[in-house]
């Protein structure tokens, strides 16, 4: 079968930085770049006072809706309309049996295109009785599909995923079914770009409690894979929504020893360590870090490449509220807990003394506060300054 183009071409100029989805809301901030409000609304209320794709510091939170783009987007949109019954034949189509791989993968790319379009349409087929076990169904089937039909079948459930219930109904549908979860490998490894990206998020979506990870993690060589496409820095959306399941996954001692084992904490390092990494893959490296650091591997492993710290001290005060927590908690695990002398080493060439008193300027009373408290006074005498005695003596730790 010959393998066709699956998706809509949406323009670059529709898509939101962050989401990378169709503008619902379309704001422009100070700098003249534009988001979806949502999106945008959800960067600044993590704590985040800078532009997500310029990295310039915002000289005002307020935006303007940009009505000019939203009317543009809403008549692009329009024209992907289609009669809801014809809808209704696509679905029906899909969901019988007798149809050919080649006529199945027309209809399911038809349905992704209708999906694309708009909420609405993503709600509609989220709500259409059978539907998303008709396009499981196809990604069940008895004989081994061609690649095309793989992907084509989990676009449309990643275009759905996040829509009411879809994901529990997933959930269900594949942890019952247990030759599901090797096609997504399959795809993961088989797949292109897309399609690996959304194999992966819906892996995500449907690890919702300790016995659907452990289902994912039982799928061979998966966690494997998954890092070796991180290791090769493929693409910065691949590599978030593989940093993303691997947090979700990362609930077991054994998964976090075995991603150190095969090299987690240098991979962070290098991407920390590049300049072009996108903040929002830099913030989940970090949980990531944070996350390693609570195991005894983890933890060596950071201390036999202390400048990870170094690189983390270096994007402490460039990340969000969250992931500075993050940051504090990788630091401290290491210095006030672990002792190791490498690593303070690192963070006090890495000016990480006033870095962390700018983080406790900026927190409430609390423990993130403490660690930094902690974490002062044991880089103090580290670097031979004694307590508090820091090269920048305006800034007042208290």
């Amino acid at each position: 079968m010959v393998r066709q183009e699956l998706y809509i071409a949406v323009p670059n100029l529709f898509r939101c930085p962050i989401s990378l989805d169709v503008m619902k809301s379309p704001v422009s901030l100070c700098t003249g770049v534009t988001y979806d409000r949502s999106s945008i609304q959800h960067w600044l209320e993590s704590g985040h006072d800078t532009c997500p794709a310029t990295m310039q510091i915002l000289s005002t939170k307020e935006f303007v809706p940009n009505l000019t783009l939203h009317r543009l987007i809403a008549h692009w949109s329009h024209q992907l309309t289609v009669p809801e019954q014809e809808v209704r034949v696509w679905i029906e189509k899909i969901k019988s049996e007798n149809e050919s791989e080649n006529s199945c993968v027309d209809y399911l790319v038809k349905v992704a295109k209708f999906a694309t379009g708009c909420e609405a349409n993503r709600r509609f087929l989220a709500s259409y009785g059978g539907f998303v076990e008709a396009v499981f169904g196809v990604l069940n089937r008895k004989r081994r599909s061609e690649i095309a039909v793989l992907e084509s079948a989990v676009r449309v459930l990643n275009l759905i995923v996040n829509e009411n219930g879809v994901k529990e109904k997933l959930n269900r549908l594949i942890l019952n079914t247990y030759n599901c979860l090797p096609l997504f490998l399959e795809i993961l490894r088989e797949g292109n770009l897309d399609s690996k990206i959304g194999s992966i998020k819906i892996l995500d979506s449907i690890s919702l409690d300790n016995e659907s990870k452990r289902r994912v993690l039982e799928t061979e060589n998966l966690l494997s894979a998954l890092f070796d496409y991180l290791k090769l820095a493929e693409d910065q959306a691949l590599n978030d929504a593989i940093l993303s399941i691997l947090i979700t996954l990362s609930v077991y001692r054994s998964v976090k020893a075995q991603l150190v084992e095969l090299g987690m904490v240098q991979i962070l390092t290098r991407i920390l360590s590049d300049s072009r990494t996108q903040i929002l893959t830099v913030e989940k490296s970090i949980k990531m870090l944070s996350i390693v650091a609570t195991c005894s591997e983890g933890r060596l492993a950071l201390s036999e490449e202390a400048s990870c710290a170094g690189r983390v001290v270096e994007r402490v005060m460039k990340v969000g509220k969250t992931a500075r927590e993050d940051a504090v908690v990788v630091i401290w695990s290491m210095c006030c807990v672990y002792k190791d002398a490498r690593v303070k080493e690192a963070v006090v060439n890495s000016n990480g003394l006033t870095k962390l008193l700018l983080v406790m300027q900026s927190e409430n009373e609390g423990i993130v506060r403490k660690m930094c408290g902690d974490l002062v006074k044991v880089l103090g005498k580290a670097s031979g300054l004694g307590n508090y005695q820091t090269k920048t003596a305006h800034i007042m730790p208290y």
